[in-house]
């Protein structure tokens, strides 16, 4: 399919027209930075829950879930499944917390805890991470829709970054919320239909293709035996999971954001489960795709074109091929609707971090008018810059997202574990948390560069051995042990830290 039909593209264009017009709507509402970054606390637990979902649902979901399902098993749903154990975790106790601790960005916490330079570095680990996260979805949502289409790739990304854009930056947080809600549902409207069409084209019917897959253990969700050097182990991807969700619960704007738009701390607590009760169904619908593609493909004997090299590709290649009209282009409306829910989060999410966490500290005695100003401004050149890494990628292939995937992992590691010392530990003080940062940095760099098949660094017997995405796992864990153990070389804190721990929290909900 080298051109849209008629019918598909009129779907994505009523898509991206009723974008805009949300973003529009809450534009004459943006006058403080109450209302552009905290949607002035009114927003109902419903429609935070859904935002939540259609910001953890992202277009690398859409590709890489069926992609990973079709080429071996269900093991990558595995850390999808520790959200709702990290939500357990944390749900009754520190999203209560953040909400009476942190005016808008979760890192003021850190500054209250440590001084501000460990709030300016964890500000820095979380821009960085997301930095180089929104370049990449431009460009493997621009680089799907263009081998669809046989549009230009280059105006794929331009053209969905400047809507994204537009609506962040006029509509704040308001519309960014009620666009997630909107891109929910297509979302879920899109994965279904194709998930229904899949199966009423399957040779043999749906029974033949479950039977196939369950024979040759496409269900399963990896090898249960405790080895942490192999990345399908179960006991890997649960820890990998758990650390990962544990960090967006406790030191991810992203999510600390939604928290604070809530009416309640009930309401928040009911946002927070609803949009991690929605993910888990989502997942598991990718990975049944991906399975049902290779079935298809197993009883029908069709034979792949040269050109499908990974399979990644293989999933949207069927659509292009067996899919009629109107259906692709919702497909394709999900695939945009996954790619700005999560970019528009970001970008509100950077500007709150860029006001808050640097340009209050820098000008202290700005307006609320100036700050709003400069919150737009922020989002508008990040989404900028995010689209010119997306072009660069294009230009200069992937080797290029490598090298900054690898700087940003180094420096956004062990977030979770700094929180867990600030939050667990009423003897951790300033000199003890830059110990653990520090030890954090060194451990992650080390383990980034001596990992996988081919090394940046090989250091032989000297390597990191262990399945690479443990290193983000143990960097936590040395942030946390080092940091408290340090802590003990220098004098206590003040006692009024220990309000800002647990045990304070506790205290103070007792009485």
């Amino acid at each position: 399919m080298t051109t849209l039909r008629w019918l598909d593209f009129f779907v994505i264009a009523v898509y991206m027209v009723a974008m805009l017009a949300v973003g529009r709507w809450f534009a004459r509402r943006q006058t403080t930075t109450e209302a552009y970054f905290v949607a002035k606390r009114s927003v109902p637990h419903w429609a935070m829950g859904i935002s939540i979902y259609a910001a953890l649902i992202t277009s690398i979901t859409f590709i890489a879930y069926p992609g990973s399902a079709y080429a071996g098993n269900w093991s990558e749903l595995v850390p999808g499944f520790m959200v709702v154990g990290a939500l357990i975790l944390v749900g009754t106790v520190i999203i209560p917390f953040f909400r009476h601790a942190v005016g808008m960005s979760a890192y003021e916490y850190f500054e209250k805890r440590f001084g501000y330079g460990v709030r300016a570095y964890s500000g820095l680990a979380f821009t960085l991470g997301h930095f180089s996260k929104m370049g990449f979805v431009f460009y493997t949502t621009a680089l799907t829709v263009s081998s669809m289409t046989g549009w230009n790739i280059y105006f794929v990304m331009v053209g969905t970054g400047a809507i994204t854009i537009y609506y962040t930056v006029i509509g704040g947080l308001e519309a960014v919320i009620w666009t997630d809600v909107i891109q929910g549902f297509v979302k879920v409207i899109g994965v279904v239909v194709c998930l229904g069409w899949l199966c009423t084209q399957m040779p043999g019917g749906i029974g033949a293709a479950f039977s196939l897959a369950a024979h040759n253990h496409k269900f399963s969700l990896g090898n249960p035996a405790f080895n942490l050097a192999d990345k399908s182990s179960i006991w890997v991807m649960s820890l990998y999971g758990f650390f990962r969700y544990l960090q967006q619960y406790t030191a991810d704007q992203t999510l600390v954001q939604r928290y604070l738009v809530a009416k309640t701390d009930r309401d928040a607590l009911k946002g927070v489960a609803l949009g991690a009760l929605l993910c888990i169904p989502a997942w598991t619908l990718f990975m049944l795709i991906g399975t049902l593609v290779w079935a298809y493909y197993q009883l029908s004997h069709e034979m792949l074109p040269a050109s499908i090299t990974k399979p990644d590709q293989i999933f949207p290649y069927f659509l292009t091929t067996k899919i009629p009209a109107g259906l692709a282009g919702l497909f394709m409306a999900s695939l945009f609707s996954a790619a700005m829910s999560m970019l528009s989060s970001d970008l509100n999410c950077l500007s709150v971090v860029g006001v808050e966490d640097y340009y209050r500290r820098l000008r202290p005695n700005a307006t609320d008018a100036r700050r709003l100003a400069v919150g737009k401004l922020i989002v508008g050149v990040c989404g900028t810059l995010a689209v010119g890494v997306a072009v660069i990628i294009a230009w200069k292939s992937e080797r290029v997202l490598s090298f900054w995937f690898t700087t940003s992992s180094i420096v956004a590691g062990g977030l979770a574990g700094l929180f867990l010392l600030a939050f667990l530990s009423p003897r951790a003080n300033r000199q003890g948390a830059a110990a653990g940062i520090i030890a954090c940095l060194l451990f992650t760099t080390w383990g980034t560069l001596t990992s996988g098949k081919a090394p940046v660094l090989d250091l032989g017997a000297g390597n990191f051995t262990l399945a690479p995405i443990m290193i983000g796992v143990f960097a936590h864990v040395v942030l946390l042990v080092v940091g408290y153990l340090a802590s003990y070389l220098f004098p206590a804190p003040a006692p009024i830290c220990r309000d800002m721990t647990l045990w304070g929290w506790l205290k103070r909900s007792r009485a």
